[in-house]
C-alpha cells in the first residue's frame, strides 16, 4: 500500500502516463472527422478491403509521396504525415528521424549490444527484451516521440572479424542468428487478435541487411562500391539463413535490402532476392524496404541503370516497396510518365506497407483506446526494465581464462584494487552504436567500487592509446593494490558503421600497459576486455601474472555493474562466445572481399568461421567458463533414424554430391526430429547456468560444414543437483547442407553429434515409401 508521502508521486505518475498516452493526435481517421465513416477507417471490415478502399481515394501525386520514409501526409483524407524511419537494434535508438528523447522521455533502456546478448545464448531473454523494448517504443509513439516501425535486428552473420558492424549481429553462426532473429522478433512484434487472418501488431520489425552484407570500409573498399561474388551454396546455407527464419519463424514483417551488390545485382534491384526469394519462397506478409538511399546508390554510385527513371522501375518491379531516401519520390512520376513503371506497381508498393500500418491500428483512431494505448512515461525507464538491462549483461558476459579458480574474488581478501585501462569508467562505450539515450550508466569503475575502495590510473587516455600515455602511474599503483583489474579493449572510434578493422590487436599500446601493469602487480591482474569483435589477446592468455580473462562485449547502461557482480561471485558466468576469436595472422591471409565460407587448400584459403576453419584459434566459437563445473551424460537418443523418401521423385537428382545426399524436397520432414535427452550435472558448489551446445558432423564425402551448431539449450542447475535437458534435432532443417547448386540434402549414414565431452553417433537411413 501507498504510503502518505508517495500518493503525490503516484498520481504525478499516473497523470503523465495519461498525458502521454493522449499527446498523439489520432494518425487518421479520427472519430468525427470527415472521413472515419468512409470504408478505409471502418475496423469492422477486413483490412484487405480497407486497404483498397484507401489507395482508390489517392491521386498518383498522393501515392508517390507515400513510396519514401518520410511519407506525406494526406490533409483532404485527415492522414497525417509518418516518418517509417525508427531503430530499435537493443533499445529505443535515435539513430533514425523517427524518434525524438527529451520531455517526458529523456532516455529509455539500454541492453547491451547484440552480439553481448547473444553470448548469453538465451532465446528467451532475447524475446524478453524484444518486449521491454516495444513496450517503451509504443509509450513514446503514445506520446509523439517515436514511430511503431522499427528497422531492427540487424542478422547478418559475422563472417569476418574485422567488420565493424559485427558488434549488431548475433554472431557467426547463421542458425543461431536466426534463431535470435525469430525470438526477438516475436518480442517486439507481439501479435494478437486480428480477423479475416490477418494478425494485429504491436510493433513492426525489419529483419536487415539483406543480403551477403558484411564489408562497409575496408582497404579502399566500401560498401557502395562492393559487389560480393556469393556461390549458390554459401546463399543457401549460410548468408539467407537468419532472413528466412526471420520471416518464416518469427514472422517479421519487412525485410531491408542492403547496398552491395550480388553477383553483380545490387540488392534492391534483385527481382530473385526480393519478388523471388522474400515474397515467393519464404511468404513475407509485409513490406521490403531499401537501407536508405540504395536506390539512389545503385543509379549514382554503382551505375547500375543508364536513367533515373530505370533505377525506379529496376526497384519497384524487383519487389521494393519503400524506399529509405528521397529517390522514389523524385522520379516515380516521371518514370511513369515515361512508360517505365505502371500504376499498378506503385499500388502494389502501397498495399504492403499501407496493410502494415492497418495492422498497427494507425488507421483505428484515437490511438489512447486502442491496446496499448495506456502506456506512457511510467513504462520507460522503470525499475523492472532496467533490472532487465543488469541481468541481461550478466547473461552475456563471458569468462575466457581463470587459472587456479583466482575468481570469485573475495572483497574481504582484496580490499583495495588498481582499475587501469581506458575502459574503465566508460559510460557511452558500454551501449555500442545504433544505441539510444539511457536511463543512467554504471561504469565499471562504480561497479567495482560498489565492493571495494578503489584507486584509479587508466594508463591509456583512450582506447587509441598513441604517443605519450600515463603507463608510469597505472603501473605505481598495481605495485600497491590488493589486486589489479585492467579494462581494455575497442570502442566506435575502432569498429563501427563503415569502420572496419585491419587489425586483430588491441590498439596502440594498450597491450604494452596491461602487460606491464600485470608484471608490476604484487598480486593478480584481471583483464577485461569490452569489444563488438573478437581480440587477439594471446599475449594475456600465455601470462601467468594475469590469472583471469573475462569478455564483457559492450554490456549495455549496466555494464559496470554486471563486471563487478561477475567479478565478485554475485553472479555466476555463463556467457558463451558467438564467434571465433582468431589469432592476428589470419586476417593477413583472408581479403574481407572473398565471400566464400568453405577452405580451399589448393589456393591456401582456410574458411570462415568455426563450420569450415579449421585453424589456430585464441577463443573457440561456444567457449565460455563457470565458477561451477558441469558434466553431461546421456539419457535418451536412438543410434539410428529411418528418414522417410518419397520414391516418386528420387529420379530427379542432378547435382554433384554422392547420391547418399538427398535432396530435403525428397523428404517428408514433418515430426522428422532426434530425439537427445541429456542430463546436466552440477558437480561444483555453486549454483549456476549452464548452456547445452550441440554440434553435429557429417558423414565423410559431403561439402557439409565440418560442424555446425544443431541446438542449445540454457538451463539453470542448482550445486550438486541435475537437470534434465530435452531437444529435438530437426533433421531436414538442422542436420542438412547446401550443394554446389544451393540444394538443400540430408547426407544419409552416420552423424557425430558432440555435447561437451561427450560424443554420440546416430544413423539416417534412407525408408523409402
Amino acid at each position: 500500500m501507498a504510503s502518505p508521502h508517495s500518493l503525490p508521486l503516484l498520481f504525478l505518475s499516473l497523470f503523465l502516463s495519461i498525458l502521454a498516452a493522449s499527446a498523439r493526435p489520432p494518425f487518421a481517421c479520427a472519430p468525427g472527422g470527415p472521413t472515419s465513416n468512409l470504408p478505409f477507417c471502418r475496423v469492422t471490415l477486413p483490412i484487405k478491403s480497407r486497404v483498397q478502399d484507401l489507395i482508390g481515394r489517392l491521386t498518383r501525386d498522393e501515392k508517390v509521396r507515400l513510396l519514401v520514409n518520410n511519407a506525406a501526409g494526406v490533409p483532404r483524407l485527415g492522414i497525417d504525415g509518418y516518418e517509417w524511419w525508427s531503430e530499435a537494434l537493443h533499445g529505443v535508438s535515435n539513430t533514425g528521424p523517427g524518434v525524438k528523447f527529451g520531455g517526458q522521455f529523456p532516455g529509455a533502456t539500454s541492453f547491451p549490444q547484440v552480439i553481448t546478448s547473444a553470448a548469453s545464448f538465451n532465446a528467451s531473454l532475447w524475446e524478453l527484451i524484444g518486449q521491454v523494448v516495444s513496450d517503451e517504443t509504443r509509450a513514446m509513439y503514445n506520446g509523439g516521440q517515436a514511430g511503431l516501425t522499427v528497422w531492427s535486428p540487424n542478422v547478418n552473420v559475422f563472417r569476418d572479424p574485422r567488420w565493424g558492424r559485427g558488434q549488431e549481429t548475433p554472431g557467426e553462426d547463421p542458425v543461431m542468428a536466426g534463431k535470435y532473429a525469430a525470438a526477438y522478433v516475436r518480442g517486439l512484434q507481439q501479435p494478437y487478435g486480428g480477423k479475416h487472418g490477418r494478425t494485429r501488431l504491436k510493433l513492426a520489425a525489419c529483419c536487415k541487411h539483406y543480403t551477403a552484407y558484411d564489408l562497409d570500409n575496408w582497404d579502399g573498399i566500401d560498401r557502395f562500391h562492393f559487389n560480393a561474388l556469393v556461390s549458390k551454396q554459401d546463399m543457401e546455407d549460410t548468408f539467407n539463413v537468419p532472413f528466412k527464419k526471420c520471416v518464416v519463424e518469427g514472422k517479421a514483417v519487412s525485410v531491408m535490402c542492403s547496398y552491395n551488390e550480388v553477383n553483380g545485382v545490387p540488392t534492391c534491384a534483385d527481382p530473385n532476392l526480393l519478388k523471388g526469394t522474400i515474397r515467393g519462397e519464404w511468404h513475407l506478409d509485409g513490406y521490403i524496404a531499401s537501407d536508405c538511399d540504395s536506390v539512389g546508390v545503385f543509379y549514382n554510385t554503382q551505375h547500375y541503370t543508364r536513367t533515373p527513371e530505370d533505377a525506379v522501375a529496376a526497384a519497384l518491379k524487383a519487389g521494393l516497396d519503400l524506399d529509405c531516401g528521397p529517390f522514389l519520390a523524385q522520379y516515380t512520376t516521371s518514370a511513369v510518365n515515361m512508360g517505365k513503371v505502371h500504376d499498378a506497381d506503385i499500388n502494389n508498393a502501397l498495399t504492403n506497407t499501407i496493410t502494415v500500418q492497418m495492422r498497427l491500428g494507425m488507421y483505428d483512431g484515437e490511438p489512447s483506446k486502442q491496446p496499448f494505448g495506456n502506456l506512457g512515461p511510467r513504462d520507460v525507464c522503470s525499475p523492472s526494465h532496467q533490472s532487465l538491462a543488469l541481468e541481461a549483461a550478466r547473461q552475456g558476459i563471458v569468462l575466457l581464462k581463470n587459472d587456479h579458480n583466482i575468481l570469485p574474488l573475495h572483497h574481504s581478501h582484496h580490499r583495495t584494487v588498481a582499475v587501469v585501462g581506458p575502459n574503465s569508467d566508460a559510460t557511452v562505450t558500454m551501449i555500442g552504436n545504433y544505441a539510444g539515450v539511457p536511463c543512467g550508466y554504471t561504469s565499471p569503475l562504480q561497479g567495482i567500487g560498489s565492493y571495494v575502495k578503489t584507486i584509479l590510473q587508466k594508463g591509456c587516455t583512450d582506447v587509441a592509446c598513441k604517443g605519450n600515455q600515463p603507463i608510469g602511474p597505472a603501473v605505481d599503483i598495481a605495485r600497491n593494490a590488493d589486486v589489479t583489474i585492467a579494462v581494455v579493449g575497442l570502442d566506435q572510434t575502432i569498429e563501427a558503421e563503415f569502420k572496419d578493422r585491419t587489425s586483430l590487436l588491441l590498439p596502440g599500446r594498450q597491450q604494452e600497459l596491461v602487460s606491464k601493469v600485470a608484471k608490476a602487480s604484487k598480486s593478480h591482474t584481471i583483464l577485461v576486455i569490452m569489444s563488438g569483435g573478437p581480440v587477439d589477446i594471446s599475449f594475456a592468455q600465455k601470462d601467468p601474472k594475469i590469472s583471469a580473462i573475462i569478455w564483457a562485449g559492450y554490456p549495455g547502461q549496466a555494464g559496470g555493474a554486471a563486471i563487478a557482480d561477475v567479478i565478485f561471485g554475485t553472479h555466476n558466468p555463463g556467457g558463451k562466445l558467438p564467434m571465433t576469436w582468431y589469432p592476428q595472422d589470419y586476417v593477413q591471409k583472408v581479403p574481407m572481399t572473398n565471400m566464400n565460407m568453405r577452405a580451399d587448400k589448393s589456393k591456401g584459403y582456410p574458411g570462415r568461421t568455426y563450420r569450415f576453419y579449421n585453424g589456430p584459434v585464441i577463443y573457440p566459437f561456444g567457449h565460455g567458463l563457470s565458477y561451477a563445473k558441469f558434466s553431461h551424460s546421456l539419457a535418451n537418443a536412438p543410434s539410428q533414424l529411418s528418414v522417410p523418401l518419397d520414391g516418386q521423385r528420387l529420379m530427379s537428382v542432378n547435382s554433384t554430391e554422392p547420391t547418399q545426399a538427398v535432396r530435403v524436397t525428397h523428404v517428408r520432414c514433418d515430426g522428422l526430429h532426434v530425439p537427445i535427452h541429456v542430463d546436466v550435472k552440477n558437480e561444483g558448489d555453486r549454483d549456476g547456468t549452464h548452456t547445452v551446445l550441440i554440434y553435429s558432423t557429417p558423414p565423410a564425402g559431403h561439402s557439409a560444414p565440418v560442424r555446425q551448431l544443431v541446438g542449445f539449450e540454457k538451463v539453470h542447475v542448482a550445486a550438486g543437483s541435475s537437470v534434465r535437458v530435452e531437444m529435438g534435432i530437426d533433421v531436414c532443417n538442422d542436420l542438412s547442407f547446401a550443394d554446389a547448386d544451393g540444394v538443400r540434402r540430408i547426407p544419409i549414414g552416420q552423424h557425430s553429434l558432440q555435447i561437451g565431452e561427450l560424443t554420440y553417433a546416430v544413423s539416417l537411413l534412407q525408408l523409402r515409401l
